[in-house]
């Protein structure tokens, strides 16, 4: 079966994998969904908030979300303990119990880490990932692609108004959004700057910014244990990102610099 991989601000992997879960990612529904009628499309920081919490609710109810006593859930609460907000924005974090190894971050603080990459990853390893997204979250990149995918394809025949609010998206539109966050990118400027971020926030919060490294390190395996594969979503997904042996040297060098310990149990 196919699996669907959702990409909402910068998602850092997207890979295959066959694990003992119970569920699919699931990013849109099969149904039909008529166009909103067209008008002028204006969107207020307030229409954004409306729109990024109905998609979040939307994912939130269409995914297995982890209970609150689910070993995973408790690991991801005690691993993430600290991590309260970035610039002001309150940070809140779930697990999704499904099949595809991912994780994704949407601009209202929403943090999404799937079982099966928690499955592979380390504590260190995973808190570089979420330094990463909270790096996107605290510039804005997750907001301008948000906006962007919002115009371009979910509202791209304009946005029917009721009594001066923007009105709920249907199930297709909340599919088109996919799909479009699906085929996002940021430029190579906006991901050095979310490492940046993401470092110095780990480290801010009493985290060991050596998880950033580890983060890329793991990626970086996973890019090479995904081989030659020319149809690979990982080597697709690599294309567009920074070389990650750079971003590994540069994130090593900073926390050595800065006399930081490395973790016992790196590799």
């Amino acid at each position: 079966m196919k699996r669907i991989i959702l990409k909402c601000a910068a998602v850092l992997m997207c890979m295959a994998l066959a694990a003992p879960v119970c569920a699919q990612f699931n990013l849109k529904k099969a149904v039909g969904g008529a166009a909103k009628a067209a008008k002028a499309v204006t969107l207020s920081d307030e229409d954004m908030a409306e729109y990024v919490k109905e998609y979040i609710d939307w994912m939130d109810a269409n995914n297995p979300v982890c209970a609150d006593d689910d070993p995973y859930t408790v690991r991801l609460k005690k691993m993430t303990e600290g991590l309260t907000d970035v610039e002001g924005i309150p940070l809140n974090f779930k697990v999704y119990y499904v099949i595809d190894v991912n994780a994704f971050a949407c601009p209202d603080g929403s943090i999404r880490v799937f079982s099966s990459l928690m499955d592979i990853m380390t504590d260190e390893e995973l808190l570089g990932v979420i330094g990463h997204e909270v790096g996107h979250i605290a510039h804005k990149d997750s907001k301008k692609a948000y906006r962007t995918a919002l115009l371009t394809s979910a509202l791209k025949d304009g946005v029917s108004m009721n009594g001066g609010k923007a009105a709920a998206l249907t199930d297709s539109q909340l599919g088109d959004l996919g799909e479009a966050l699906v085929n996002s990118t940021y430029s190579q400027k906006q991901e050095k700057d979310a490492d940046d971020y993401g470092y110095e926030f780990l480290k801010k919060c009493g985290k060991n910014p050596w998880s950033m490294a580890l983060a890329f390190k793991k990626l970086k395996q996973l890019e090479e244990e995904a081989g030659a594969k020319k149809d690979s979503k990982l080597k697709q997904l690599f294309s567009t990102h920074p070389d990650l042996d750079a971003r590994i040297k540069r994130m090593e060098e900073r926390a050595t610099a800065d006399g930081i310990e490395k973790p016992a149990d790196a590799k």
